[in-house]
Order: C-alpha cells, then structure tokens, then sequence
C-alpha cells in the first residue's frame, strides 16, 4: 500500500470525524433530512468539478454506479440514525465494523486474498468493537441492529468502488451517491420535515463541504489499495470519537470502553504492519 494511499485514508477519517460532531450537534434536525442537505450539496459540487475538468457526469458502468448509490444511502441513512440517537463513540464504533464486512465481502466481490493470520486481527478488532458496545446499557437491540446494517452496506459500497477502479474517476462515483440518495430522502423528508433555523443553516453547509471532502480522499483510497489492507485505518476514527463525545459532547466511558478500544487499535496496527510485509503480497 503505498504512502499516497494512506494518507488519503487518513485524510478522509478526519473529515469523516469532523462531519459525525456536526451531525451530532444538530439532534432537532431529522438524521433524513440532514441527508438530503448533505446530498444536495454533494450533488451540486460533483457536477461542477466534473464539468470544469470535462469528465462524463454519468460515467460508464452505470449498473455498477447506482448499486453503489443505493448500497451507500441505505448505509448513511442507517448511520446518520444511529448517530443522533447513541453516544458518538458507541455509533462510530458500530460502524466500524464495516471494515471487517469490507475485507471479507472483498474475498468475494472483487477475489482479493486475505491472509489467515489477517482473520486473527480481525476477531481481536471485533472483540474490541462488542467489549465497548457490550458495557455500554446506552444502546439497545435496534439501534444495535440499525448500526450493523450500517456497517454491512458500509461494506458493500467500498467493494463496488474498488470494482469500479479501472472504469470511472473518483468524483463520478461521489456524484452517484447524490444521484441516488437525494430523491430516497427527499421523499421520506416530507413525512419528517423541521424547518432549520439560524446556525442550523451553517451546519447543515458543514455537513455537506466535510462529507464531500471525506468522500473524494475515501475513493482515492480505496481505488489505489488493497481493501483488507487500507479499509482497516477507518478504525482510527474511534479516538476521534471517544475524544470529542467526551470534550464536546460530556459522554463518558468505562474502563471496559477503553478496554475495548486498545483492542480494537491493536488489532488494526498489527493488521496494518502485516500487510505492509513484502512477503504477504
């Protein structure tokens, strides 16, 4: 995995942490209709880029593109829900478990090789993952559910990118993600519609410009990388969020929580050096 693509991974976690606080900062707004904002902001910024530097809006595998848009809104959908309504550590680190569906759906959508010893630091990042969600009596059965579905068209989505390496530019795929999501929540937006008001109009163009950014570095990266190897740097995301749930936001976690997050990061450094290792390519 070359350095190019780690820090574009990087790059998108942070913006994609930076854009889970605003979405938080916004519980009055509903999680739907903060989509459609985002998706309508996503959709006119992709198509100016894409104009500007005369690359064909619809792209080329077009089948391929829509499942991507519709795995990818059902996945922010379901996200979104369960960011607004569990600690931010907790959604995040449910979602997180989208890297593992993202390596092992990987065997078989795009048939790239994992390593058995990889499984062993997958399962210790899994562990990680139920030993925070275990302890913490903030979460229940659904939203416990809602967050894994997340996760699972989570992964998905990253498999369809990685299919459409060879035939579209990054920003096309990012503008079938609007294409696809804004006429699902506009529809569903009706039936849930709070007018914003004041700052809510700032965020919600925050939300959009962030997630935009985090997109168009997260398909860079996973067009130019191995999936096992690059989706597994998403786990860094979890001390963003621990950090600010608890600064921001006055959440607070157990011994057991950070228990679970040791784990959960050294399962994704071992992964990580392993497969840097010439030998495992």
């Amino acid at each position: 995995m070359s350095n190019s693509s780690v820090k574009h991974m990087l790059l998108a976690v942070c913006f994609f942490a930076l854009m889970n606080v605003v979405v938080k900062t916004l519980p009055h707004i509903p999680a739907i209709e903060i989509i459609l904002f985002r998706s309508v902001f996503s959709f006119i910024a992709s198509y100016l880029i894409l104009k500007k530097q005369s690359v064909p809006v619809f792209g080329n595998n077009k089948k391929l593109l829509v499942i991507r848009g519709i795995v990818g809104s059902i996945g922010l959908i379901t996200f979104f829900y369960t960011l607004q309504n569990i600690p931010l550590a907790s959604a995040v680190t449910i979602q997180y478990l989208g890297p593992i569906f993202t390596s092992i759906l990987g065997i078989f959508i795009v048939k790239e090789k994992v390593k058995p010893k990889q499984f062993l630091f997958f399962a210790i990042a899994f562990s990680g993952v139920i030993m925070i969600e275990g302890f913490d009596p903030r979460i229940n059965g659904l939203f416990l559910a809602i967050g894994i579905t997340s996760a699972l068209f989570s992964g998905l989505a990253y498999n369809v990118i990685r299919r459409l390496k060879n035939t579209e530019h990054p920003l096309v795929i990012v503008f079938y993600f609007p294409l696809v999501t804004i006429p699902i929540a506009g529809i569903i937006s009706i039936l849930y519609w709070k007018q914003p008001e004041g700052r809510d109009w700032f965020y919600l163009l925050l939300v959009g410009v962030l997630s935009q950014l985090a997109q168009y570095f997260m398909t860079i990266a996973y067009q130019n990388a191995n999936l096992a190897k690059v989706s597994n740097l998403n786990y860094l995301g979890i001390i963003f969020a621990l950090g600010f749930g608890y600064v921001l936001f006055e959440e607070t976690y157990n011994l057991y929580t950070y228990g679970g997050m040791l784990l959960v990061l050294t399962g994704v450094i071992l992964n990580f050096l392993y497969a840097r290792r010439p030998e495992t390519k």
